[in-house]
This record gives C-alpha cells, sequence and structure tokens, in this order.
C-alpha cells in the first residue's frame, strides 16, 4: 500500500507540473496568436516526441522527458539589419559570428515572403514584451490560485500561545541540526529553569497581555539577558513563573544562513490549522516571492554543498531540488500514514504552488534563453525607439538579441549543467522529509 501510495503522490505530482508547463506555454502561445506571430509548434516536454497533432499551422505534441516545454514562434531570432529574411546566409567568418549566423538561417528555413509581418521581431516591443512575460505570469496566477485554495478552503498552520514543546538546553541555530542533542556542558533553557509545561497558555510577558505567538517572540527577542516574568494558564489556573531570557544565536529569517543575537527562552507554540482570508494570501504571496528571490540569489552557493553531498557530504533540508527531487518528495509525502489525507493533499498543494512560483521568477531573469532576456530587449527596443523619436531621430528598429547568442548558449549551458547535478543529487543523496 506505502509502494502504490508513493507512486499515486509521484504521478500526481508529475501530472501537476505538466499541467503548469503546459499552461505556461499556452500563457506565450495564445498573445502570439492573438497578435498576429507565426506559432508552428507547441510541446509540453523534451526529447522525443510521444504524440502530436497538426491543427492550422500549428503542431500540438508531448515529448518524453517531462522536464519543460516550449512554443516555436518564427522570428524570435532577427535577421541582420538589412538583411532579407528569407535570404538569410550562412556564415564561415569565425566561430562566434558562424554561431550567429548559423542560428539566424536555422530560424528562417520554413518561412517564405507570406510570413512577412507575422514574424515575432517585426512587432511592436510592447507586444514582445507580453508574449514573454504572460508564460511566467501564468504561472504566478498559477501559484496565487493554488496559495488561495490552500489558505482560504483548507487553511494554514497558526501559531498558538499553548506551549508545544519545551526546550532542555540552548543549542545555538549555528549547531542545530536533527541529530543534535543536548550535551554536558551546554546550557540549561531559560524555560526549562523556570518550570514551564507542555500544554501551558502564556498569559502575558512582563506585565503585556499576549493575545498570539507572533505578539510574543518580538518580546523574547528583544528581551536580552534580562529577567522576564512570564504568567501562564495551568490546568485552569494562572501561575508566575520566573526566569532570565539568555542571549542565543538564531537564524535571521527561516531558511537563511545569517545568524543574529536574541533573547531565548526555549519554548515552542502548539500550531493549529486555521481558514485565512484573502489579505493573507496576499501577504504571504509577497513573503514566499522576496523568500523565493533570497533563495535564487543563494542558489549558487547551495549549489556547493549539494555537489558536496554527491561525494558523501552532508545535505541540507533547504537545498535546492530538481523535479526528480521534488517528485520523490511528494511521493514520500503522500505515503506517510502519520498524516491526516488533508495534510498530505496542502503538502502537495503548497509545493506545486511553490515550484509554479519558483518557475516563474527564475524565468523573469534578464538572461537568454529565459523569458526575461527577450523582456529586456523588447524593452529596451521600446527606450531606444522612444528617445530617437522624441529627439526627432530616424527609428533604430529592432534589438538584435542574435548578438545575445553566445551568451546565451553559455547560460543554457550552465543551467543544463546545474539541472543534471541536482538529478545526481537527487538520486545518489535526496533531501528525505522524514527519517527511514
Amino acid at each position: 500500500m506505502t509502494a502504490l501510495l508513493t507512486l499515486i503522490g509521484v504521478v500526481l505530482f508529475v501530472l501537476g507540473i505538466l499541467v503548469s508547463v503546459g499552461l505556461h506555454e499556452l500563457g506565450h502561445m495564445l498573445p502570439a496568436k492573438a497578435f498576429g506571430m507565426k506559432v508552428t509548434q507547441f510541446f509540453v516536454g523534451f526529447g522525443r516526441t510521444v504524440w502530436s497533432t497538426k491543427r492550422g499551422e500549428t503542431e500540438y505534441g508531448i515529448k518524453l522527458i517531462p522536464a519543460g516545454g516550449f512554443v516555436r514562434i518564427i522570428g524570435m531570432i532577427p535577421p541582420a539589419k538589412g538583411q532579407d529574411p528569407t535570404k538569410v546566409r550562412k556564415a564561415n567568418t569565425g566561430p562566434i559570428q558562424s554561431m550567429v549566423e548559423n542560428a539566424r538561417s536555422a530560424e528562417y528555413e520554413t518561412i517564405d515572403a507570406a510570413d512577412h509581418g507575422r514574424l515575432f521581431y517585426q512587432k511592436v516591443w510592447w507586444k514582445k514584451l507580453i508574449v514573454m512575460a504572460s508564460g511566467p505570469l501564468v504561472n504566478i496566477a498559477i501559484a496565487f490560485v493554488l496559495f488561495g485554495g490552500l489558505f482560504m478552503l483548507y487553511g494554514a498552520n497558526v501559531a498558538q500561545t499553548t506551549v508545544a514543546t519545551v526546550t532542555d538546553c540552548v543549542i545555538p541555530a549555528s549547531q542545530a541540526s536533527a541529530d543534535r542533542k543536548c550535551q554536558a556542558g551546554d546550557q540549561v533553557s531559560p524555560a526549562k529553569q523556570a518550570g514551564f509545561q507542555v500544554g501551558d497558555r502564556i498569559v502575558s510577558f512582563n506585565g503585556t497581555a499576549i493575545d498570539s505567538w507572533d505578539q510574543l517572540t518580538p518580546l523574547i527577542r528583544a528581551n536580552t539577558d534580562k529577567p522576564a516574568t512570564i504568567v501562564v494558564e495551568r490546568d485552569g489556573r494562572q501561575a508566575t513563573l520566573q526566569t532570565t531570557t539568555i542571549v542565543n544565536q538564531v537564524r535571521e529569517d527561516a531558511g537563511s544562513d545569517k545568524f543574529v543575537s536574541v533573547g531565548f527562552l526555549g519554548v515552542s507554540p502548539e500550531q493549529k490549522v486555521e481558514r485565512q482570508d484573502f489579505g493573507f494570501v496576499v501577504d504571504k504571496m509577497g513573503e514566499l516571492t522576496v523568500a523565493t528571490l533570497k533563495a535564487l540569489a543563494n542558489f549558487p552557493e547551495k549549489l556547493v554543498g549539494v555537489a558536496k553531498s554527491i561525494v558523501g557530504g552532508d545535505r541540507d533540508q533547504d537545498s535546492p531540488m530538481s523535479v526528480v527531487g521534488a517528485s520523490r518528495v511528494a511521493g514520500e509525502v503522500a505515503s506517510n500514514n502519520d498524516l491526516t489525507g488533508g495534510e498530505r493533499v496542502a503538502f502537495l498543494v503548497s509545493l506545486l504552488a511553490s515550484l509554479n512560483l519558483f518557475l516563474a521568477l527564475f524565468n523573469f531573469i534578464p538572461l537568454l534563453p529565459l523569458d526575461g532576456g527577450h523582456m529586456v530587449g523588447a524593452i529596451w527596443e521600446g527606450i531606444k525607439r522612444g528617445v530617437a523619436k522624441l529627439l526627432g531621430r530616424p527609428d533604430p528598429g529592432y534589438v538584435d538579441v542574435a548578438k545575445l547568442l553566445p551568451i546565451a548558449y553559455v547560460a543554457a549551458s550552465v543551467i543544463v549543467v546545474m539541472g543534471v547535478l541536482l538529478v545526481i543529487a537527487d538520486i545518489v543523496n535526496p533531501i528525505r522529509l522524514f527519517n527511514g
């Protein structure tokens, strides 16, 4: 039964990824067709074609490797200025120039004079921008809908003012791990000294009435090496506990590698799933967007840790994963009997939503071959043409993004290497959310 649930979890997650990819590409294709651009292919996946059908001038299909997709809009690589797009030549002048001209040649093998005016590069800059931005914007919309449904229909874990655990000793965050236990020489936690018990409901902290855990946390953090008087409710009666919150090293934010010195008590809250409103979804999406951008900034550093884990090092729980790793996690969650059915579905929805948000922000990186690279080209074209018009100068024409192809090939090679590295790590030393 466990194996079956694992398989179901993996299959459902992969299907979710394929649907997300298909909708992303649909986000590119629909405005492209609406603006009269020529779209010849719409595929989900890469590699060998599994199935395809042609409708009008566009071939739709599925390929073997479910690791992405593409829409072929003719004319995304423009001809050289002044060159007839139907007579693009192959170059043999040098390796870089040859690379660019051969790419131009391949782009225009299937076009003829009848396609004039329908090529991507011939369209006004803002239409190009809409076409390229619509793909990742669809992923953001998917993430918003999934997170919205999750938080508003199922709920989100909300920290209560009731104590769930009492820490026995003080362990700096820089040393904290699943295997790190209290050792001789570790300082007894202030909460343990004060006599906290699981189930205590915190009523006040140093005279301030406590209504939520979010209200309590900054009070504890600001109370560095100072006496603390905490009133708790225990078995229907109030009790006053005395201690001194010590200074400890904790992570600045969840998943952050930066540590800060703050007051430390040594209790953690009970969590309860509560339905949220639309405002919570908006705020949460903002928080997750910032966290994802930070993760992208730290990606190269994290990748070094992933590489080390392949040869036997420990792998961080918050290290990046490939689609293989994410699918394996989905299967692990689906088959975990310690979770309720609702918790399993909620986790899988959250995982898929997070993946969509990551894909959107990753594609916004202003570098070819990503969508952001073409968006920058369109914006730069708009600026150049706008300035020229304002100054009464001749129209400079389209921006020749083909000149950036050598950089694009390097970037694509790096992306492929990173993807292969993550897949190997997810096979050799996968992230495990649960023991075993």
